[in-house]
């Protein structure tokens, strides 16, 4: 597909460029950086995040330089928004780590492979939903549709219970692989009786991948509320998935406190929504659409949250300490 290549004045160089660069970064992540185990402090995490954010503004600032400001600004907001996304992940995946009680310093090496396998399928995702709302521009209501359903779904519902055993992959991969027992190290993969066996460590894995394809199912229609351009929407993907690891070593110890975020991410949600359902999608005739700006957009998202732990801040403070 020649055109999905080079949409929004982006060519194959642009594309395969972003590509070997985090690539690179991800080598230098496990190959320098972690190469051993060890526990991620929240001092090192917050460093990782910091990091990460300042490249993803570095990255902005170019494309204002490359396209101008209006494609700075979509990444801006479509980052943003998949950022915030990602913290409801965050919670997830801390569940399904004291679920499987993986050492703590297994963890990093969990969610490099995990986030590189989310990137792959993101990626595909992404090619076929630009694709498909390049040809149908209507697709973006049902989009908008979806997300204001799973906002409020998201906002009325129970805290999420994590129960891997009810994951059919995983029960899959169990019928047909062998087990070890017990953890062997940082390795996916161990021997049995000279039989090639996946360790718990690998099943870990596939809840973690499994819930990572719900949750693109919420943020990638998300970010065509803000931009259809394929390569804004893949790379403030990337940026936003590549910071997951940092940032759920900085805030997993603190997950308890953050108690009304989930109603600011549902709210979130809805909002993307409404603004794909009244964005005029190129058919400015009907009366009932309206057209919400990048920065106003962002705007309130940003202001969705900060309510959110603002409240959830000032609710924590009559937590007993632990």
């Amino acid at each position: 597909m020649p055109e999905l290549a080079v949409t929004g004045e982006f060519t194959y160089g642009h594309w395969a460029g972003f590509l070997i660069l985090v690539v690179g970064a991800l080598a230098l992540d496990l190959g320098v950086f972690h190469r051993k185990d060890h526990v991620v402090s929240v001092k090192e995490a917050a460093g990782w995040t910091a990091l990460w954010v300042t490249l993803a503004m570095v990255f902005a600032y170019q494309l204002h330089v490359w396209q101008g400001a209006e494609y700075s600004r979509e990444f801006i907001a479509g980052y943003v928004i998949e950022l915030s996304l990602s913290m409801d992940n965050v919670f997830v995946i801390a569940a399904i780590f004291a679920y499987f009680r993986v050492p703590s310093e297994y963890q990093h090496r969990v969610l490099f492979w995990g986030i590189l396998g989310a990137l792959v399928m993101r990626g595909l995702m992404i090619i076929g939903g630009a694709a498909l709302v390049s040809r149908h521009m209507w697709v973006l209501y049902i989009f908008g549709a979806f997300l204001i359903f799973t906002g409020v779904k998201m906002f009325f519902a129970d805290s999420d219970g994590v129960e891997p055993e009810k994951n059919p992959l995983l029960r899959l991969v169990r019928r047909y692989f062998p087990v070890s027992p017990a953890f062997e190290g940082s390795q996916f993969l161990t021997t049995i009786d000279g039989v090639r066996a996946l360790t718990p460590l690998a099943l870990v894995l596939v809840v973690v991948e499994t819930s990572d394809v719900l949750f693109a199912v919420d943020s990638v229609p998300a970010i065509f509320a803000v931009t259809q351009k394929p390569f804004i929407v893949f790379t403030s993907n990337v940026f936003a998935i590549l910071g997951l690891r940092s940032l759920y070593f900085a805030l997993a110890g603190a997950i308890r406190y953050f108690h009304f975020l989930k109603y600011g991410l549902a709210l979130v949600l809805a909002f993307v929504g409404v603004k794909m359902l009244v964005d005029p999608h190129d058919h400015p005739a009907q009366w009932y659409q309206y057209k919400l700006s990048t920065e106003l957009s962002l705007g309130i998202v940003l202001a969705i949250l900060l309510t959110a732990v603002g409240f959830s801040v000032a609710k924590a403070r009559n937590l007993p300490r632990s």
